[in-house]
């Protein structure tokens, strides 16, 4: 997930979140869409950021939670983290023909 950027957010608030991350043609081909259910917790930091002005991911971590798992997403301008039940991640094809 590195040097992806953080697209969009939906259902920041609800049991079912997803995020979209856009690739990088430098090092990634493919967008990467993350689904997570039975969601428990969903924090931005700074709380006042939006999700998407966080800027690019420079590491990411899942860990083992008691509500099943911790995912840590670290960027250039803050941090998201979500503690849900399960995720599944999709990645999907772009077009990176234009590459300079």
């Amino acid at each position: 997930m590195k040097d992806l950027t953080l697209q969009a957010v939906r259902g920041a608030g609800s049991v079912e979140v997803e995020v979209e991350f856009r690739h990088n043609c430098w090092k990634h081909d493919q967008d990467l869409v993350i689904r997570y259910t039975g969601v428990s917790c969903f924090v931005t930091e700074p709380a006042e950021a939006a999700e998407t002005d966080l800027g690019t991911v420079i590491l990411d971590e899942i860990l083992p939670h008691g509500d099943g798992c911790r995912h840590e997403v670290a960027c250039w301008d803050g941090t998201l983290t979500i503690v849900c039940r399960d995720l599944r991640a999709n990645w999907t094809e772009t077009d990176c023909a234009s590459k300079p």
